[in-house]
């Protein structure tokens, strides 16, 4: 390790006397070895513990404040970890496997870090007794495998086909269950089945998510929101005299503006009288003309358009019976694009009429007293385009409505992309910690401890579900486990809702085997990276 440099600084007293500070510099080393290891675990069981109070049906929601002020309520983990300001270095691995699970899989964001937080809690009290850290992560690995392979074999498939999603319905009500939106969970789990269906290939079990927007806007209740077979955009036409729909709509989708072409080097214009300046702008009127003569000479009949124009060129396309929609930002437009079958056209010289976009009707709607106006275009070409418009009460409920949706999206996502489920309510955890329980009495190695340290490690799911339900934890769960052995019902779960039914299949508590498993393996693979580091180093110093 490099020698500290001492650098002096003079300052003065409250007398004005002078004294000098010697201030270290360079590198310098905070913590080695098992104390480094076990300030890391801290650091991650500290993360943990705060979404800890989220998890389940029951779980309690936290208020999250914007440095400018914005508040978000929520008890989505990877939404709560994700604007959580954390400085330690392991407290932000924990934020990144949130997040991980999250795009990898949508749904168990709080679930895995929960877990995370339990195996780094179990392997502090394995590194106290003096096992090596290598030696409690290769225990770890080898009990994780005997977890998967139990959830493997407790899994079942569920039966769906596009008449009958009764199952997927199942499967998102769970999702839905601990979320804001539980008042009108089976509204939202009903449009976020429909709306994978309609997008969803089921020839190669994908669903393009770029096919679903979800949209929202203040006012109504939850109960308000609406699913839209086609594309819902925050515009409306660009003059007040336009008409409000149009039928049978052919759509020139443009991302060049309204505006006479520009040279592409500096230039400089000298108008020195009235007759050059009329000369201009007839030149400019005769312009827009041509442009919007190309336009509808191929039998376009609303221009959508990602520019602006001026006043000058709106009141040209209003005299000229075609409606427009400007500023539509990248992302509505190519969604636009897929949903009518349309291309995107950079100049107006490229427009032909195979490019233009078809749809069956394109409208403006509006509501509350506020008139907000918003354009929705139906029946395209491409029937696989939906929208969600999302209401509530104000920004923050609208926000925490689109996360919801967004876990259930991705919950029957997964369910067509692979249809096999294990059980929730903490039933999966609990058969899988009986397993690696019973595999560790065979292992004479040292790593049965680790893997015996895993088995209670998964116990914290269960454990955290019934206590966040108001529930005696240690009781409820001693209680659910010995039936599970006695009884050799893997279905069995804590009864979080109070309806006296610990079988979580007949209370319909389904997740997809694709994400249980995925937080498994990311726990694991987050821990073991933990306990291999012994040392925080900041590396250099301030320089003056």
């Amino acid at each position: 390790m490099a020698q500290p440099q001492h650098q002096a600084v003079y300052a003065t007293d409250e007398y004005g006397r002078p004294f000098i500070i010697v201030r270290e510099q360079a590198t310098k080393t905070r913590s080695h070895g098992v104390e480094a290891i076990k300030a890391n675990i801290l650091a991650a069981r500290t993360v943990a513990n705060i979404v800890r109070t989220s998890l389940g049906p029951r779980g309690l929601d936290k208020i999250l404040i914007s440095p400018d002020g914005e508040i978000t309520v929520t008890n989505d983990g990877a939404t709560i970890l994700g604007q959580m300001e954390v400085d330690h270095q392991i407290a932000k691995l924990l934020v990144q496997l949130s997040k991980s699970q999250d795009d990898e899989i949508g749904d168990g964001t709080t679930g895995v870090v929960v877990l995370a937080g339990a195996l780094l809690e179990q392997s502090e009290a394995l590194i106290d007794r003096g096992i090596h850290p290598i030696r409690i992560a290769d225990g770890f690995d080898r009990a994780c495998k005997v977890a998967i392979e139990q959830l493997n074999k407790i899994s079942e498939e569920i039966e769906f086909s596009q008449n009958d999603t009764s199952n997927l319905l199942k499967c998102a009500m769970t999702s839905l269950g601990s979320k804001i939106v539980s008042k009108a969970h089976q509204q939202f789990a009903q449009i976020a089945v429909d709306a994978v269906m309609q997008v969803a290939d089921f020839e190669r079990r994908d669903v393009p998510f770029d096919l679903i927007k979800v949209d929202g806007k203040p006012g109504g209740s939850l109960e308000d929101t609406t699913l839209i077979k086609g594309v819902l955009i925050d515009k409306d036409m660009s003059h007040a005299q336009m008409p409000r729909s149009v039928k049978d709509a052919k759509l020139a989708i443009l991302t060049c503006p309204f505006e006479p072409p520009r040279p592409k080097t500096k230039h400089k214009l000298d108008i020195t009288s009235v007759e050059e300046y009329k000369n201009l702008r007839d030149y400019e009127k005769q312009k827009f003309a041509d442009m919007i003569k190309m336009v509808k000479d191929t039998g376009a009949n609303l221009v959508i358009c990602q520019w602006g124009f001026d006043d000058e060129a709106n009141h040209l396309l209003m005299q000229s019976d075609l409606p427009a929609v400007r500023w539509v930002g990248g992302p509505e437009i190519e969604l636009i694009a897929m949903a009518t079958n349309g291309r995107i056209v950079p100049r107006f010289e490229d427009l032909t009429p195979e490019k233009l976009g078809r749809a069956g009707i394109v409208r403006e709607v509006s509501f509350g007293t506020t008139r907000d106006k918003m354009l929705v275009i139906e029946q395209c070409a491409n029937t696989r385009a939906v929208s969600i418009f999302v209401r509530g009460s104000n920004k923050m409920i609208i926000d925490e409505g689109k996360r919801a949706l967004h876990d259930a999206l991705c919950v029957v996502r997964n369910l067509v992309v692979n249809n096999r489920v294990v059980f929730g309510g903490g039933a999966a955890e609990i058969s899988s910690s009986i397993a690696v329980a019973k595999a560790a009495d065979e292992i004479p190695t040292i790593e049965q401890y680790a893997m015996r340290a895993f088995a209670s490690a998964l116990d914290a799911i269960p454990l955290a579900l019934a206590e966040n339900s108001g529930l005696p934890p240690i009781e409820t769960l001693a209680e659910v486990k010995s039936r599970q052995i006695n009884e050799g019902n893997s279905r069995l779960g804590i009864d979080c809702v109070g309806s006296g039914e610990n079988d979580m299949k007949k209370q319909w508590v389904y997740d997809p085997l694709i994400s249980k498993r995925q937080q498994y393996l990311l726990a694991t693979q987050l821990v073991r990276a933990v306990l291999k580091i012994d040392d925080i180093i900041t590396a250099g110093g301030e320089e003056e």
